[in-house]
Parts: structure tokens; C-alpha cells; sequence
């Protein structure tokens, strides 16, 4: 019973995740948003918010199912603290698989070249 009790919650999550982008309530982060710059502007920065997500969503929506259903699990997992929304899911995915990446093929990484180039401190 108790192998039983542990296994639901898990059974489910991968249900959803198989069938697709999972439905994100993002309101808690748009009103936030909307609440974090001056006040005439907040609903304007409120819609701002709901077309992002809206438009991040329909990205996630055609590239799900690229992304391996391990990296699906882990950043869900990892967004559903707080205020959860497609954006952060998105990015999450996306250095999941850059991370993998690298790590495949280290000798094929390409510096960023906004940061700076700090040389290194000089031994003496």
C-alpha cells in the first residue's frame, strides 16, 4: 500500500508530461511583475507579462517533445516552488540540453563573447 501511495504522484506527473506542455498558472507571476514598476504602468506591464507566457507556451508547445522526459521532470520540479511560468520552464530545458551538449562535445563550446575576456592574475 505505502509502494502504492508513492507511486500515484509519480505516475501522474509523467502522464503529463507525456501528453505535452503542462498547463502553468502564471497569474501570480504576471501580477507580481505588474506590481514591481510604477503604478500607471502596471497593466500595461500585467499584459506585457500574459503575451510573453502566452508566446512562450506556444514555443514549448512545438519543441516538447525534443527534450528528453528526464529534463521535462527535472525542470518542472525546479519551477514549482514559487510562481511558476513558461519562460523560466523554457530556459531550464534549454541550458539542460546546452549543458549536455557541452559536455558531449567540449571542444565544439564557443565562448560567449558579451563577457568580457578577464585575463588571467599573473603568478609571482
Amino acid at each position: 500500500m505505502f509502494k502504492l501511495v508513492l507511486a500515484l504522484p509519480l505516475s501522474l506527473q509523467l502522464v503529463s508530461i507525456a501528453d505535452g506542455v503542462p498547463k502553468l498558472d502564471v497569474t501570480a507571476s504576471c501580477k507580481g511583475a505588474a506590481r514591481a514598476v510604477v503604478r500607471a504602468e502596471s497593466e500595461k506591464r500585467e499584459k506585457a507579462c500574459y503575451e510573453t507566457e502566452k508566446a512562450a507556451q506556444d514555443k514549448l508547445g512545438q519543441s516538447w517533445s525534443k527534450f528528453p522526459a528526464n529534463d521535462r521532470n527535472f525542470c518542472l520540479t525546479a519551477i514549482k516552488g514559487y510562481a511558476p511560468t513558461y519562460t523560466e520552464l523554457a530556459i531550464c530545458l534549454e541550458m539542460a540540453r546546452d549543458v549536455r551538449q557541452i559536455g558531449e562535445k567540449p571542444e565544439e563550446a564557443v565562448p560567449d563573447k558579451s563577457t568580457p575576456n578577464i585575463p588571467k592574475a599573473s603568478r609571482r
